[in-house]
């Protein structure tokens, strides 16, 4: 793993399958020639979940694909993160709330 993808920030995950590697950082990090995609913002579910819990990214990602917001999940051992293009945040805020969501602002997390 590169030095510049070390674990850094709130939210860090590394996946690597053949011929891949994914970063998930802070973009400042990535240096310049390195393929990336910046301007994501990163929604947490207020976990920890069971891993035996079922449908959480489906009702989540539901709402957000039928406002046409495209996301990229990411999923930990305690809970999964949603990350959406920062220019439609207010768009997936509103997609999920109205879906019955709570979202709390301060801490981009919702439940």
């Amino acid at each position: 793993m590169p030095a510049w993808a070390a674990p850094e920030g709130d939210l860090h995950a590394v996946v690597h399958s053949p011929g891949e590697l994914t970063v998930v950082g802070p973009a400042n990090r990535v240096p310049d020639g390195v393929r990336a995609e910046r301007g994501w913002r990163a929604l947490a579910v207020e976990g920890p979940l069971d891993l035996a819990t079922t449908g959480v990214l489906a009702s989540l990602a539901g709402p957000l694909a039928e406002a046409g917001v495209a996301i990229f999940a990411v999923s930990s051992f305690d809970t999964d993160h949603l990350l959406v293009r920062s220019d439609r945040l207010g768009d997936a805020v509103r997609a999920l709330s109205a879906a019955g969501h709570r979202i709390d602002d301060g801490s981009a997390r919702f439940g």
